[in-house]
């Protein structure tokens, strides 16, 4: 499966729940759901607390799929094609070189 695909199996689930409606009680505007992206990245912070390797690996499985899930949501809305983003900052990345630590 590539990104399309995902990011088009995301949009049709919003779309089933409703929340793309103007009344929705989840309104889907890229502030909320950079605020989730935000909160679903610290849950995935918490599978580490404590610990140096995950104590519940499904469970971190569930939490970056919520990562991933309002990722491609943010991108979705906001018209940013993730996949030219990723493979441009990738070539950018091998570009850089980051002092040694």
């Amino acid at each position: 499966m590539q990104i399309t695909d995902l990011t088009h199996a995301m949009d049709q689930f919003v779309r089933s729940k409703g929340w793309y409606e103007p009344d929705s009680p989840r309104p889907q505007t890229p502030r909320n759901i950079a605020i989730s992206l935000s909160l679903e990245a610290s849950e995935v912070l918490e599978h580490f607390q404590w610990h140096e390797t995950p104590q519940h690996p499904a469970d971190l499985a569930e939490e970056l799929a919520d990562v991933a899930l309002y990722l491609l949501q943010l991108a979705h809305l906001t018209g940013i094609d993730l996949e030219k983003a990723i493979l441009q900052k990738l070539e950018e990345n091998y570009q850089r070189n980051w002092p040694a630590v």
